[in-house]
């Protein structure tokens, strides 16, 4: 049977933010190379362990399950995956400070021997972006999205009134 789609019955279990995300390489020195040395993460080793990791970058800001056949209508052009790549299972997202960080980027990538699938360019919902697919499988994303750099509006605090609050009352709040 399968499971129930959206909007039936909540899971007791609800995700309250992602807590880690991870990939296997086959080589730990060619992954070293690919996510600390071109794309520089701060990935250091763990102790007693052949593990990269770090606690020092933000969390993600969103969690997507992306439709194989939209994967490649985005980076082919075809609603088809290449036969000759292997089927991603995952695609993570690295958030660079503006566009033109997006395409310096792609460029370094390029120049360190890792081929793109596309080159920097500005998708339909505004977001720039770069993609690489690794011997894994994975698809990494070199992006910039302008919602993700807003921040948030502040609140415009009110005045308070002549004689509210603790002072004004005689210390004492109104019930």
């Amino acid at each position: 049977m399968p499971p129930r789609t959206l909007g039936h019955r909540r899971p007791r279990a609800r995700p309250v933010f992602i807590g880690a995300i991870g990939l296997i390489t086959h080589r730990l020195s060619e992954g070293r190379a690919l996510y600390v040395d071109a794309l520089g993460l701060p990935l250091r080793r763990a102790k007693g362990a052949r593990f990269l990791y770090s606690t020092k970058l933000g969390g993600g800001r969103y969690f997507g399950v992306w439709p194989l056949s939209e994967a490649a209508r985005v980076c082919f052009g075809s609603q088809r995956w290449p036969a000759r790549r292997p089927v991603p299972q995952l695609f993570i997202e690295l958030e660079m400070p503006s566009p033109a960080a997006v395409r310096a980027a792609a460029s370094e990538l390029e120049s360190r021997g890792y081929p793109l699938l596309h080159g920097a360019r500005v998708d339909a919902w505004g977001q720039t972006v770069a993609r690489l697919q690794t011997k894994e499988g994975l698809l990494i994303g070199i992006s910039y999205v302008p919602w993700m750099h807003r921040r948030p509006k502040r609140r415009k605090s009110r005045p308070r009134r002549a004689g509210s609050g603790a002072r004004g009352s005689g210390g004492r709040r109104g019930r």
